[in-house]
């Protein structure tokens, strides 16, 4: 970071009064902190790293305090850095704020994600390990801590074996059409035994059935795991809580159960119930067409990617997806975050990795899905051409959500269009003036929403296009 940089970045945090995501403040006055390693795992374990700035006294109304010795901060910064697994590289910069009064800042670098987590090795991989939670830094669950390692080692879930599954519990007319459609598409395993077919397209592993094989022609997959299913409701208000006029909790709930087809089926017809459909009458032609609230297309897209893409491991199969319908907006949550390097930026823009291949591609096979990575630009397109709000992806602490809006979110009604974004980014504008500016509580959904069309319209620009997940990053109208 270079001098002017981090002067810039202190102004911004003595200015908002406040730590930001990816910015640690330490006083540091008479020595250095003996606990960073919470700090230090939680940016290496973020996909930009993060910033520790030592010399700032939050306590103290944020007073520029300095340093008590850079060289000695510096040493022992350095040395809880060895402490961690993998060992953390910190780069140092500096700027002297008074005669002889220096703050120091720590750009703690994100490691790959083959090595996360990132722990302190005095505690070890389960206890040592952080993520940073807004300005906290949050113990790794279990779960996150297994999810690095299923993606490192290529863990297939959707292919271990169900032991109890047998002949008699598979649908083996629905198993057989599919093997023939393989032997249709790929010719070389029309040469093959249909017991060897079984194996090699995992369908079955040393003679016992798999999981994708209980998913797709299972006779009822929920008798081995219950919970691999759709809790759908719809309910009265904005808010989980609120309640009807007749003090009704949920206008409708179910538990959608079945094969991934027949959850599929289903839930499209869950939401299909319990949405509204406006008749439009065609002026011109007098042709009647009706419109739902949402466009069914979408909605299926949603579905599908929640149900291929969840996660399927141990850690999770007591976890159902959830699919919840407001007056407002329908909700869909699915265990299991974005799998392997992918963020949410970078949805439907980036072949990602696939979690399930084996489920995904015989979905193919089947003509449930494409797999041809156009679920999201279709969500987004459907919902564009409809006109109503952009989607939202979320990916959370172990689960991804996506919502689907009938009208505006509160919170961002009124916000500027995208000329009055482009005249206030007529001088350089950080990520949360952005934010601010348009009324938007989240930067990064200000940022993905908002900046980077412009961005890629080329109407805007970032001051440092060659680092764009840098903390001093601004964005400016290209003239």
């Amino acid at each position: 970071m270079t001098g002017q940089a981090l002067v810039e970045l202190i102004e911004q945090v003595v200015a908002a009064r406040s730590e930001f995501q990816f910015v640690e403040l330490k006083a540091a006055r008479t020595d250095c902190p003996s606990r960073l390693y919470d700090t230090i795992s939680g940016f290496s374990n973020s996909d930009v790293g993060g910033v520790i700035i030592f010399g700032i006294d939050e306590k103290n109304g944020f007073e520029k305090c300095g340093v008590y010795d850079l060289h000695d901060l510096q040493q022992k910064v350095t040395e809880q850095c060895d402490t961690m697994t993998p060992k953390v590289r910190p780069l140092f910069s500096y700027v002297e704020i008074k005669p002889e009064v220096y703050i120091c800042s720590v750009e703690i670098p994100s490691i790959d994600i083959t090595e996360r987590p990132c722990f302190y090795s005095g505690k070890g991989r389960l206890k040592g390990s952080y993520v940073r939670v807004g300005t906290n830094d949050e113990p790794m669950t279990e779960y996150e801590i297994y999810s690095y390692e299923a993606y490192r080692k290529k863990y297939q879930d959707d292919i271990r074996t169900v032991p109890r599954v047998t002949d008699g519990t598979i649908n083996q007319a629905e198993l057989n059409r599919y093997i023939d459609l393989l032997k249709e598409s790929k010719p070389n395993l029309s040469r093959l035994e249909t017991d060897q077919i079984t194996e090699l397209m995992s369908l079955k592993k040393n003679g016992e059935y798999t999981l994708v094989s209980t998913l797709l022609f299972g006779i009822y997959p929920q008798a081995y795991f219950p919970q691999l299913c759709i809790v759908a409701t719809a309910l009265p208000g904005k808010e989980v809580g609120q309640v009807g006029k007749d003090s009704e909790r949920f206008l409708d709930n179910s538990r959608i159960e079945g094969t991934v087809s027949e959850m599929l089926t289903q839930a499209i017809s869950f939401v299909r119930k319990n949405i509204r459909t406006k008749t439009i009458i065609n002026s011109k032609t007098g042709e009647r067409s009706d419109v739902p609230d949402y466009p069914i297309d979408a909605v299926r897209e949603v579905i599908l990617n929640a149900l291929v893409h969840r996660d399927y491991s141990i850690h999770t199969e007591g976890m159902p997806i959830q699919m919840q319908i407001f007056s407002d907006r329908i909700e869909i949550t699915n265990p299991g975050g974005l799998y392997g390097r992918i963020s949410v930026d970078q949805l439907g823009k980036t072949q990602p990795d696939t979690r399930n291949p084996v489920l995904a591609t015989a979905l193919e096979l089947l003509k449930i899905t494409e797999n041809r990575y156009s679920g999201i630009p279709t969500v987004r397109r459907e919902m564009s051409e409809a006109g109503l709000p952009a989607p939202r992806f979320e990916n959370l602490r172990g689960t991804f959500k996506v919502t689907l809006f009938r009208e505006t979110p509160e919170g961002e009604r009124g916000k500027a269009s995208a000329g009055d974004l482009l005249e206030f980014c007529s001088v350089p504008r950080t990520r949360n003036e952005i934010a601010d500016y348009l009324g938007v509580r989240t930067v990064a959904y200000a940022l993905s929403t908002y900046v980077k069309p412009l961005i890629e319209e080329g109407r805007m620009a970032m001051t440092n296009p060659d680092h764009p997940r840098s903390s001093d990053q601004k964005f400016y109208t290209v003239k």
